[in-house]
């Protein structure tokens, strides 16, 4: 859907704002890549090390402070 010129040049308030941190803070957006990279982007699990520790890993009993008698 097309609109006319006149609101093809409307910008919002919120994106008036954030261009302008963005040319204030030139570094921004670099760090918030940083800061995913951090927190979400994880290394591909390998498949066979993790089922070798599932397998290795010992059952704990059910009441830990329980004695076997």
């Amino acid at each position: 859907m097309k609109f006319s010129k006149h609101f093809s040049l409307y910008q919002s308030e919120a994106t008036q704002f954030i261009n302008g941190l963005k040319e204030a803070n030139p570094h921004l957006e670099q760090g918030q890549r940083d800061g995913r990279a951090l927190l979400w982007d994880k290394a591909p699990v390998d498949l066979d090390n993790q089922r070798r520790i599932a397998e290795a890993r010992v059952k704990q009993q059910a009441y830990v402070y329980q004695n076997k008698n």
